[in-house]
C-alpha cells in the first residue's frame, strides 16, 4: 500500500526508516520531510490539512502516521477518517489530553489517574496567590502546545512571578503544579481505543546543559530501556495510568487510537502523572524504533481497524541510546544555515544488527536538515538525532558518541552526558548503593535562595564551592582580631521535630545554639556553617530545615557561608535525620 509519514522532524525520519522495512509499504512518501527522510518528500506542512487529505486521494494512499501535535491539535485525524483514509493518531478532541493540561488534569481527576496537585488559571493575581498560599515549591506551564518549551521550574517566590507572568502573557492560560521529587520515565502506550500495548521505559534529557543545566529543550537526548522502571514497573503503569486512560476516554465518548504517552515520576509513593502526550515523542522515538521488531505498518493498521490484541509488540533485547546535536543557539534564537560536514550518506540509517547477534550499530537520524545544491546545511534547532545501539548501555553510547563525533557544523551543541543515569547504575557508587544524588541536587536547588539571602559584600564564594570563602578584611578593625569557633547539634530535639513531622525550626534552634557558644567569649558571630544527614533526602524537608537556619542567620547579621547535605541508608533509620553547624565569630583579644 501506498503509506503517507506526516511530519519533519527526527521523529519522523525514524518512523518513515521503520516504515520502508514493513513489506507492506509499496509507496512511502512524508510530508513535508527533511533533506534524510527516505521516500518521496511531498511539500505540504503538518497542519495543511486540506492539502494533504488532497494528496491522500490523488495518490491512493491508503494509511497515513502523523507525527507532530500540532496537525493533532488541527484535526489531521478526523479529516483523514471523514475522507476514507486510515489515520494513525488520535482525534484533536482525544488529543486534548496534550492539547490542554487543564483539561488533562482535570480528566486524570476524575478517572483516579494520579498526578500532582494542581490548579489553573487565566488571571496573574490568582495565580501568583495560589501559588503562595500552596507554600511548597511548584511548577508552571503554559496550558496548550508549547514545543517542549512551555515548562518553567521556579527557585523561588520570585522566579514563580516570573513565570506565571512570562507563561499567561504568551499563552492566557496556565496550569500550576506540586512539583514532585524523584525520577522521570516515558511511557509510550500504543493502543487501538481499547487494548494498550506499552513500550520499554525511555528516559528524556530535556535541559540544553550537562547535568541538567540550562532551559528547557524539545529533547537533547533519550535511551531506552530505563533501568529505573523495570518491566515489572513498566507493566503497572500501563494498567494503572495508561489502560486506564484509554478506558476513561472510551467511557466519555472520544476513544483514543494512536501512541498515548505518559511522562511519569517515580515517586517515593508511587507512579505520578507528569503529563500526557498524544503521539511519539521526540527524542525517545529514535531509540526506542531501533528496538522495535514488530512491523510498525501493521501495528498501525490493527490499531486502526480495532484489532491491536492480535498483533502484539516484540522489542530486541538490546539498548539504544540516542544523543542530539542541537544548532547554535537553541533553543532560544537557532542559527540555521551552517554546512554539516561528515555527514555521510543522506539516508545513512540501516537496520541494526539481527536480534540474536548483539553487534553494534548507529544510525543517523535528519531533522532540522535541508538540501543546498549538493550540500546539506543545517534549518532548525535540534539538527540531527544519533543512536547508538548494542548489548548494553556502554556500548550503545560508545556507539552513538562515536559517530555523533564525526559530524560537525558551526556551533554544533551535543551533550555529552546522555544516559548518565543508567551508567551510574550499572557502575555502582551512589546509585548503587541507594543515594539518590538528584535529591540531593534538588535539595540545593531549594534552599539555594535563602542561603544566598545571608550573603553580603564579604562573602566571596559561598554555596556550590565545596568551601566557604570569606574576605576577613573586616579584622582590620579590631585591635587584636580573634577568631572564636564552635560545633554543636540540637541532640534529642531532632527525634521531637521528626515525630511531629515539624523539623523546620531546628535549623533556627541549632544556630542560636551556637551562637550563644560564642557569645560567652564576647564574639560576633560572621560565618555558619551547617551539617544535615538522613537515611534519605527529602528536599522540601530538608529545605525547610536549612532555610530556617537562613532566617536565623540574617537576624543577627551572620552570614550562612554554605554546607554539606549527606544521604546515609542504612547509617540513620528511615524518616530520621541529624543537623550540626559551626560557627566563626571575631572578638578582640583583649
Amino acid at each position: 500500500m501506498n503509506i503517507l509519514v506526516v511530519g519533519s522532524g527526527g521523529r519522523e525520519h525514524a518512523m518513515a526508516w521503520k516504515v520502508a522495512q514493513s513489506r507492506l509499504c509499496t509507496g512511502l512518501f512524508v510530508a513535508p520531510g527533511n533533506a534524510g527522510t527516505p521516500g518521496t518528500r511531498v511539500p505540504l506542512q503538518a497542519t495543511d490539512v486540506d492539502g494533504i487529505v488532497a494528496f491522500c486521494q490523488t495518490e491512493s494512499i491508503e494509511l497515513v502516521i502523523i507525527g507532530p501535535e500540532t496537525a493533532l491539535e488541527a484535526g489531521l485525524a478526523d479529516a483523514l477518517t471523514a475522507a476514507g483514509v486510515k489515520a494513525f493518531g488520535p482525534t484533536k478532541a482525544a488529543a486534548q489530553l496534550e492539547s490542554s493540561k487543564a483539561w488533562a488534569r482535570e480528566f486524570c481527576e476524575r478517572h483516579g489517574i494520579l498526578g500532582p496537585r494542581s490548579a489553573s488559571f487565566e488571571d496573574i493575581a490568582e495565580a501568583r496567590a495560589w501559588a503562595s498560599d500552596f507554600g511548597a515549591p511548584v511548577v508552571v506551564k503554559a496550558d496548550g502546545l508549547a514545543a517542549g518549551k512551555g515548562v518553567i521550574l521556579p527557585a523561588d517566590a520570585a522566579a514563580t512571578t516570573a513565570a506565571i507572568t512570562t507563561l499567561l502573557a504568551s499563552h492566557g492560560r496556565i496550569v500550576i503544579e506540586e512539583r514532585l521529587c524523584g525520577e522521570e520515565v516515558s511511557i509510550f502506550g500504543i493502543t487501538d481505543g481499547r487494548t494498550v500495548f506499552a513500550m520499554p521505559a525511555a528516559q528524556d534529557h530535556k535541559r540544553i546543559g550537562e547535568g541538567d543545566k540550562g532551559p528547557n529543550t524539545g529533547g537533547m537526548g533519550a535511551y531506552a530501556p530505563a533501568p529505573v522502571c523495570p518491566p515489572a514497573l513498566t507493566e503497572q503503569i500501563r494498567v494503572e495510568v495508561l489502560q486506564r486512560a484509554v478506558d476513561g476516554m472510551a467511557a466519555e465518548g472520544v476513544p483514543f487510537v494512536g501512541v498515548l504517552f505518559a511522562g511519569i515520576m517515580l515517586t517515593d509513593d508511587g507512579p505520578r502523572v507528569i503529563e500526557f502526550n498524544a503521539r511519539f515523542g521526540d527524542p525517545e522515538t529514535q531509540a526506542l524504533l531501533p528496538l522495535m521488531e514488530t512491523d510498525l505498518v501493521e501495528v498501525a493498521l490493527a490499531c486502526c481497524v480495532g484489532r491491536l490484541a492480535e498483533t502484539p509488540l516484540r522489542f530486541r533485547d538490546d539498548v539504544a541510546v540516542t544523543v542530539v546535536l542541537a544548532a547554535p543557539g537553541y533553543p532560544a534564537y537557532p542559527e540555521i544555515g551552517a554546512v554539516i560536514k561528515d555527514l555521510g550518506l543522506v539516508n545513512e540509517t540501516h537496520q541494526p544488527p539481527g536480534a540474536n547477534d548483539h553487534a553494534s550499530g548507529a544510525l543517523v537520524f535528519q531533522a532540522g536538515t535541508e538540501r543546498n545544491g549538493d550540500e546539506i546545511v543545517t534549518a532548525g534547532g535540534r539538527v540531527l538525532s544519533v543512536t547508538g545501539v548494542g548489548r548494553d548501555v556502554a556500548t550503545a553510547r560508545a556507539m552513538a558518541f562515536a559517530r555523533a563525533n564525526q559530524i560537525d557544523f558551526a556551533g554544533k551543541q551535543m551533550r555529552r552526558d546522555i544516559a548518565w543515569r543508567a551508567i551510574a547504575r550499572t557502575a555502582g557508587g551512589y546509585a548503587e548503593s541507594g543515594v539518590d544524588i538528584d535529591a540531593g541536587h534538588e535539595t540545593v536547588d531549594r534552599m539555594k535562595a535563602a542561603v544566598q539571602a545571608t550573603y553580603n559584600s564579604a562573602v566571596v564564594a559561598g554555596v556550590g564551592s565545596f568551601g566557604g570563602v570569606l574576605d576577613l578584611a573586616e579584622l582590620k578593625r579590631y585591635d587584636h582580631p580573634v577568631l572564636v569557633a564552635s560545633n554543636d547539634g540540637v541532640g534529642t530535639k531532632v527525634m521531637v521535630g521528626v515525630a511531629a513531622n515539624n523539623v523546620a525550626g531546628l535549623g533556627a534552634d541549632l544556630v542560636n545554639h551556637c551562637i550563644n557558644d560564642i557569645l560567652v567569649q564576647n564574639a560576633r558571630p560572621i560565618a555558619f556553617l551547617d551539617y544535615v544527614a538522613a537515611a534519605k533526602l527529602e528536599p522540601v524537608k530538608i529545605a525547610a530545615v536549612v532555610s530556617s537556619m537562613a532566617d536565623a542567620c540574617g537576624a543577627v547579621g551572620c552570614v550562612l557561608l554554605g554546607g554539606e547535605t549527606a544521604e546515609m541508608p542504612g547509617v540513620y533509620h528511615d524518616g530520621h535525620l541529624d543537623v550540626a553547624g559551626t560557627i566563626i565569630g571575631l572578638a578582640d583579644r583583649n
